[in-house]
């Protein structure tokens, strides 16, 4: 029987057990991850196939933690000697150190997605021909359309966990994602809108013309708005968000602040708050990675710990973190199932995975008649985010003028300012229309990048400071 993480290398599973079990002699816990991964990204830009890229990677990261320190060594070559070298400086972690062995994560027979290979089927020639199909499509929805980027990414993750005594976590993760933008031009003014999907499932839906057409009428809808959005207002203003990927706001200006590495040495702007309201009534958030098929989903993480829900924040009450095994054992808590990394060449981190609100009891046409003079913000572009202070800076890509409860122009420039805990308390009202983002979120943490999902209802949110150009 094969070993396809193994195969075809100069180390094969019992050496590298042997080994392992060396390094994580007298220390508190650790693993050796190994991985076989094979990515591929397509182009279709200004009316031809502009990139193609074909990459694959393969390696190992051992770790070895010992109290609050970790010894973490990767190389891409598999084979005895590489590994012993890793042995050697990884163990210089727990040198003066005798500790117990954690016990190892429970096992789980759940599978969140299919063990496909993306990158190979639908073969390259019917990527492209998607691609040109969708090129003309968007060119053909209407004159205003001047340019148009189509683009396709899949990957095909397979990875070994093993642990001290012989225990082992296998899994294999597909990805995918579609992406269109269209520019449109009126009356010499040029504007960009842009949709997108992904998730850990085949291509076969994304390839059929009812799912990615009305993709390309929304890209082009919001290229549209921008051509007759005027500049922004300026000041401290009511707003609306609406449901779906404005959800990555509360993402960046509370989410992070919830993982256990910051809770655990103080820097985050919600450490020592856990039993407290730190939010109004009614606003529940959670991360969830065992959503079926959704981009930020895992069967387990990437300590072999399976994903779960976990309420971080319940009826405005602070309850939660996110927890990697380190964290959690140095803070006497179970872990969560959000030990991540970017891939074998980087350490485990607490990230997360699908973090969102859960819908409350609002009508949002009842939030938006409620607006006397404010904004409606639809869609969210980049951000910065502080963890300590929790202070944030997001720019809106679609955004209108609400006056007397009227959705009135759109507008241009939007950027809201504000810090995650007190935004949390600002919440005046939460709908009922929660969704999750389509599939297009990259987490960035320490330098490393992970998919992610998020999302929320609709959400009142009283006295944002509003930055940009006065009307």
């Amino acid at each position: 029987m094969t070993d396809f993480v193994f195969d075809d290398s100069a180390l094969n599973a019992q050496k590298a057990q042997q080994q392992l079990d060396e390094a994580l002699r007298g220390a508190d816990d650790g693993e050796l991850f190994v991985e076989r991964s094979a990515s591929e990204s397509l182009t279709f830009d200004d009316g031809r196939l502009k990139t193609a890229s074909f990459d694959t990677s393969r390696g190992f990261g051992l770790r070895c933690v010992a109290g609050e320190t970790s010894g973490f060594a990767q190389s891409t070559e598999l084979s005895d000697g590489s590994l012993a070298r890793a042995v050697g400086a990884v163990s210089l972690a727990k040198q003066g150190y005798d500790g117990t062995a954690a016990p190892s994560p429970r096992r789980t027979n759940t599978a969140l997605y299919p063990d496909i290979d993306p990158v190979a089927s639908p073969s390259f020639g019917v990527k492209v021909e998607l691609l040109q199909e969708i090129d003309a499509f968007c060119r053909a929805l209407d004159p205003q359309v001047v340019q148009v980027t189509a683009s396709m990414s899949a990957n095909r993750r397979a990875i070994a966990i093993l642990r001290a005594g012989g225990e082992r976590y296998d899994d294999i993760r597909p990805l995918v994602r579609l992406n269109i933008m269209i520019t449109a031009e009126k009356d010499g003014r040029r504007e960009t809108g842009f949709a997108g999907a992904g998730g850990r499932e085949p291509y076969d839906g994304y390839i059929n013309p009812e799912f990615w057409k009305p993709l390309a009428r929304e890209a082009l809808r919001q290229a549209q708005v921008n051509l007759d959005a005027v500049p922004a207002p300026a000041g401290q203003m009511d707003v609306v968000l609406g449901p779906g990927w404005p959800g990555i706001l509360l993402h960046e200006a509370m989410g992070h602040g919830l993982e256990g590495d910051f809770i655990r040495k103080g820097t985050s702007a919600f450490a020592g708050m856990l039993g407290e309201r730190v939010a109004s009534p009614g606003v529940t958030v959670v991360d969830d990675g065992s959503i079926a098929s959704r981009r930020g989903s895992l069967t387990i993480d990437d300590e072999g710990t399976p994903t779960g829900r976990t309420t971080l924040i319940e009826d405005g009450i602070l309850v939660g973190f996110m927890q990697d095994r380190q964290n959690a054992r140095l803070m006497g808590v179970e872990p969560t199932g959000n030990g991540r990394r970017e891939s074998f060449a980087h350490s485990i981190m607490p990230r997360m995975t699908n973090t969102f609100m859960l819908g409350g009891e609002r009508d949002p046409a009842e939030m938006l008649a409620e607006l006397d003079d404010g904004i409606y913000a639809t869609n969210f572009g980049g951000g910065q985010v502080d963890i300590t202070s929790g202070k944030f800076v997001f720019q809106c890509t679609e955004a209108y003028r609400v006056r007397n409860g009227k959705v009135g122009e759109p507008l241009k420039g939007v950027t809201l300012i504000g810090d995650g805990p007190t935004v949390l308390t600002q919440i005046r009202h939460v709908g009922t229309d929660m969704a999750l983002d389509p599939g297009i979120g990259v987490c960035g943490k320490a330098g490393q990048g992970v998919p992610v999902g998020v999302g929320q209802p609709s959400l009142y949110v009283e006295n944002l400071t509003v930055g940009g150009s006065a009307v």
